[in-house]
This record gives C-alpha cells, sequence and structure tokens, in this order.
C-alpha cells in the first residue's frame, strides 16, 4: 500500500524505522518483487503496511509485515499493529 505523508507521520510514531523514499535507488526493485507499497527498514529488514480490513468499517488499523528474504515470498506478520485513525482528546 502506497500511504499518504500524515500515514507515514502515524506509523512512524509507533514503529520505529527508517521510510525509504519513492527515488532511492532500491525502491523500484522492491516494487517488482513485493508490489507498490511504502517501503520500511528497522533492524529485522525490509517491512510494508497490510490494512486490517472489516467489512462495512473504515479501515483503522493496519499490521507490519516483513519480508525477511529479499526474494518472492508471503510476507510474515511482525505482530506489530499501528493505528491510523486519528485520535481526538
Amino acid at each position: 500500500m502506497k500511504l499518504s505523508k500524515v500515514q507515514i507521520g502515524k506509523i512512524l510514531s509507533q514503529f520505529p524505522a527508517l521510510v525509504l523514499v519513492k527515488d532511492h535507488l532500491t525502491v523500484s526493485q522492491f516494487r517488482e518483487l513485493f508490489g507498490r507499497h511504502t517501503f520500511f527498514l528497522d533492524d529485522r529488514g525490509l517491512n510494508v503496511l497490510e490494512l486490517l480490513e472489516v467489512p462495512g468499517m473504515e479501515v483503522e488499523e493496519g499490521e507490519m509485515v516483513g519480508f525477511t528474504r529479499l526474494t518472492t515470498h508471503p510476507p510474515e506478520p511482525t505482530g506489530i499493529v499501528v493505528c491510523l485513525k486519528e485520535v481526538r482528546h
């Protein structure tokens, strides 16, 4: 999933990682392997956000999933869920 700057900011406040900017020379290669996503790099490796969708409800959360091998394979859950909904106090 390609994310907006606001969504990226929310994720980074909950998931410490580096964002690979779209013009980074590896992003085009990662997109060929894994699809069109915003890529995050942490000490475990390459990660993307997979939305946790509930039919009939607005998407509010997603799980960070990782690619531990840089070959085509299903993403591996990290167990880290991030909230995308704005929290109002």
